[in-house]
């Protein structure tokens, strides 16, 4: 076990004003690199040149010194906060301090001054122990305060050392918690000081293949993820770079607690998204009934929709009659049936088939016209004898004419109408909205696949918002019915011709201009040709891949984080493993914890149409946020929803049970205010939670407003009202359940929504009964 050296006042003083001028060394170095990297984002702004070559480098040097200057401004908090001494004979037995990023000393070779937490020699930092020390004698933790340094504790890891005869104790554990006792401030803090062993196993994993998180509450799931993507991102830069890292997460709650983590760790290119999040274009602020959400969530839903856009490929009862220009053309059954299997038997989505279907109409429409127009022409004029070297085919029309009748008839508004109404052309939001709107076209969908309740609880009213639940449903549908681009690779190409001839033009005319020619007449074209001029011309703002990948519903990252995973329904899997076509993914969860009826209880489940057994399992086993009191009275719910299941291990103590009260009903937001004054005087300071079944978010919202001092539109408010599914991922200092009997009894996960409540204190924990208490929380500690 490592050791922990409590020097005298005076040896302490010493050590922590050697760190600090060490310290004081590395933020100058910091502010030297930032405002370098400033002066030249400052100049690559103001560049002379207004060419598009000039243009090109302008935009790339813009985004490298900006990436550069966002990096080094995020680190200002914690930059240092590890020093590792390593044992005589050791290979490079200097000291090494580790940080938030790397810095060198460009004067003495680029001698590293600070090494990136994620390098490889920083791993000992996290993973060595007495017993293997890795030959590091002494670690220490660096503790400061903005630029100061306000302490420092020391593990000794050489149990051989003369030091170790000093005061003992376990700083190691000291510092993991210090920073566990505090205050929350509504936003999460990184952990990248006090990586755990079996936390950093994990971040460090290498990036292919599919690997599974699972852990309790408080383990530190969430953090591990988030380390991960800045670990993959620093290990595998040139690979991720231009895919991009997706963090999927359960809602934007929880996204905003979440925002700053990877930032501070000098990663600002990642996207953070909800499933509800990934289809651009839309936003899902609706919200489902929990049966309908648990219906929309379901793999048979893939049927009803292909089902669906069969529906609207149809053909008429008999014939269909269009009249164009007082003519009446006609579209019998067979035909129109022969052309919609053909369009269908090329498998191609719905609406790129649909270019076949139309062709084959169009061409029997075009057939007709000819075939009239033959048989006017041939009533109307006499017999003409044929020379002879002529001879009579019976065509009086040839392609070129068929080709004209063929287009008017395509043009026609009545022809495009009747087409239309036979294999429309679609979006995936006409298709679903028509859909969950009309009975008629949901029984014939769903038959054979919903009951008619299941069907029912689909059904809304025209006009409806979109809920997260809709987004895999539309993404399903965008690739079921594809995008007919014909018309618009038309418009490009036509583009890009304007666009090269205006190249040329430019060209042509700097190639006239004497200034640009040097003594060996060297011509514009010989370095720049038009094409790449009207590239340049027509390129976009520089974008990150995480800015490109919001705004583009095909876009395949290059990995993808998933966290709460256990709440992803099956059609949710179905839209992130098409964002991951590699397959490489870190998924996060605990399923003791799923709360959605359309979550899982297994990840072999959910895993294996995907990728049969190939997936890794990781465990994470001790919680650092709940305190034992707490999660000795959760572990009894629990028991109650998989007695096979253990908590995880609590790594502290408090010394304060949680309490139990009974309040009536219609007194609970009278009572409120006080409740909540008492608590926050008790955290002196921190965060209050309190989380309500649903009935009661609004009246203990309106009634607790302005507690705190701070308001519900603040970015981190003191004091947060909550339902369960709202609360989860989050952590407080101080957490009051209200009516837990309906928290149970409003979900068909009630258990497992009540087992999240209870684990997201960090200090304090309090239950307000209404009603009768559910025999999982018999054991009640206290009663205030």
């Amino acid at each position: 076990m490592p050791l922990s050296v409590s020097p005298s006042d005076d040896g302490k003083s010493a050590d922590i004003a050697a760190e600090q001028e060490y310290l004081s060394l590395l933020y100058a170095k910091l502010d030297t690199e930032r405002d370098l990297a400033s002066r030249r984002l400052t100049e690559a702004l103001r560049s002379a040149g207004s060419g598009p070559q000039a243009q090109a480098e302008r935009e790339a040097a813009t985004a490298t010194h900006s990436d550069r200057l966002a990096q080094l401004s995020s680190v200002e908090q914690g930059l240092c906060f590890g020093r590792l001494d390593f044992a005589e004979g050791h290979d490079g037995d200097s000291p090494i301090y580790i940080g938030r990023l790397g810095l060198f000393d460009e004067d003495d070779d680029y001698q590293p001054l600070l090494i990136d937490w994620r390098a490889p020699v920083s791993r000992p930092f996290y993973l060595a122990t007495a017993a293997s020390p890795d030959g590091v004698r002494r670690r220490r933790h660096i503790r400061t305060l903005t630029r100061r340094v306000v302490g420092v504790d020391d593990e000794i890891l050489d149990l051989g050392s003369a030091e170790s005869s000093d005061h003992l104790g376990l700083a190691g554990e000291a510092a993991l918690l210090a920073a566990l006792e505090k205050r929350r401030t509504g936003a999460m803090s990184d952990i990248v000081a006090t990586i755990q062993a079996e936390q950093d196993r994990i971040i460090r994993a290498d990036l292919g293949g599919v690997m599974v998180v699972q852990g309790g509450p408080g383990t530190g799931k969430t953090a591990v993820a988030l380390h991960r993507a800045a670990y993959l991102l620093y290990t595998y830069r040139r690979q991720l770079d231009t895919r991009g890292v997706l963090v999927v997460g359960p809602n934007s709650t929880f996204l905003r607690y979440i925002g700053q983590v990877l930032p501070s760790l000098g990663e600002t290119g990642v996207l953070l998204s909800t499933v509800g999040e990934l289809f651009p274009g839309l936003a899902a602020t609706g919200t489902d009934s929990p049966e309908a959400a648990e219906v929309k969530g379901r793999l048979t839903m893939v049927d009803v929709l292909t089902q669906a856009v069969r529906d609207r490929q149809t053909v008429p009862e008999d014939v269909l009659e269009i009249e164009v220009e007082g003519e009446t053309f006609t579209l019998d059954r067979a035909t129109c049936a022969r052309a919609r299997e053909r369009a269908r038997s090329t498998l191609k989505p719905h609406n790129v088939a649909r270019r076949g279907f139309v062709d084959e109409l169009l061409d029997a429409l075009a057939a007709q016209s000819a075939q009239r127009l033959e048989s006017v022409v041939l009533d109307n004029v006499p017999d003409i004898p044929l020379a002879e070297d002529e001879t009579d085919d019976g065509e009086l029309l040839d392609a070129r004419d068929l080709a004209t009748i063929r287009q008017e008839l395509a043009e026609d508004p009545a022809v495009l109408a009747a087409l239309h109404g036979l294999w429309p052309k679609l979006t995936p939001q006409e298709l679903l909205a028509d859909l969950l709107t009309s009975p008629d076209r949901l029984d014939s969908a769903a038959s054979g696949h919903l009951t008619d309740d299941e069907r029912d609880v689909l059904l809304r009213l025209p006009g409806s918002l979109w809920t997260p639940a809709d987004v895999p449903l539309l993404d399903e549908l965008a690739e079921q019915l594809g995008e007919d681009d014909t018309e618009a690779r038309a418009r490009r190409a036509r583009r890009e011709r304007e666009e090269k001839a205006y190249a040329e033009g430019v060209l042509d005319i700097l190639e006239q201009d004497e200034e640009i020619f040097d003594e060996e007449r060297i011509r514009v074209s010989d370095v720049l040709d038009a094409e790449l001029l009207a590239e340049r011309q027509d390129a976009a703002s520089v974008l990150t891949a995480a800015q490109r990948a919001a705004q583009d519903r095909t876009w395949t990252f290059g990995h993808v984080i998933v966290d709460e995973a256990q709440e992803l329904s099956a059609m949710d899997w179905r839209i992130l493993m098409r964002r991951c076509p590699s397959r490489s993914m870190t998924i996060v969860g605990d399923v003791s914890q799923t709360g959605s009826p359309a979550g899982t209880s297994s990840w072999a489940d959910v895993l294996t149409p995907y990728v049969a057994d190939r997936w890794r399992l990781r465990e994470l086993t001790v919680n650092y946020r709940t305190p034992a009191e707490i999660m000795n009275l959760a572990a009894g719910v629990l028991a109650e929803i998989a007695p096979e299941l253990r908590a995880p291990t609590s790594v502290r103590e408090t010394g304060t049970e949680p309490w139990q009260r009974e309040v009536a009903r219609d007194a609970v937001a009278g009572e409120a205010r006080s409740i909540v004054d008492h608590e926050l005087a008790e955290v002196e300071g921190g965060t209050v939670a309190v989380l309500v079944p649903a009935d009661l978010e609004g009246p203990l919202s309106a009634e607790l407003a302005g507690a705190g001092g701070t308001t519900a539109e603040d970015d981190n408010p003191r004091v947060s009202v909550l339902t369960v599914d709202r609360a989860k991922g989050l952590e407080f200092d101080a957490v009051v359940v209200v009516a837990p009997d309906e928290v149970v009894a409003e979900s068909r996960r009630g258990l497992n929504d009540l087992y999240v409540a209870l684990t997201r204190a960090t200090k304090r924990l309090g239950i307000v009964h209404t009603g009768p208490r559910i025999p999982a929380l018999s054991g009640a500690q206290s009663a205030r």
